[in-house]
């Protein structure tokens, strides 16, 4: 199983952003936080291409995970990348699929499953 779901669009970088945006309040998320790397990055001298992370939450997901194992808060909030590689854009996230993995012992259910299903439908309708 991989451990990302990445895509690569036609959109601009931009456009990608704002799609994952959209597409993420449709979805029932809410987006907590957008992280410029590239901005930051430069802050400090340097140089990469456009690169901007989406921190996405729903909070009936993320209490249930918590409730099972408070480690779990390690991989919250679910990011979704929007990066420019070799002139492409892309859209990346990881999947919540692989949380029983690390934490077998949580009893997790189909949460994974069901959030993995949902963060998917956001990256594949922001393409």
């Amino acid at each position: 199983m991989d451990f990302d779901y990445t895509v690569t669009t036609n959109k601009s970088f931009n456009k990608a952003v704002k799609a994952v945006e959209q597409e993420t309040k449709n979805a029932g998320f809410r987006v907590l936080y957008i992280h410029d790397v590239t901005a930051t990055l430069k802050e400090r001298g340097f140089e990469i291409e456009p690169f901007k992370i989406v921190e996405v939450c729903n909070a009936k997901s993320a209490y249930t995970v918590l409730k099972a194992d408070i480690k779990i808060g390690l991989f919250l909030p679910c990011k979704i990348n929007v990066y420019q590689k070799d002139g492409n854009t892309h859209i990346s996230g990881m999947r919540p699929v692989v949380l029983p993995q690390f934490f077998p012992q949580a009893n997790l259910g189909n949460l994974p499953t069901d959030v993995d299903t949902i963060i998917r439908g956001i990256i594949d309708k922001s393409k």
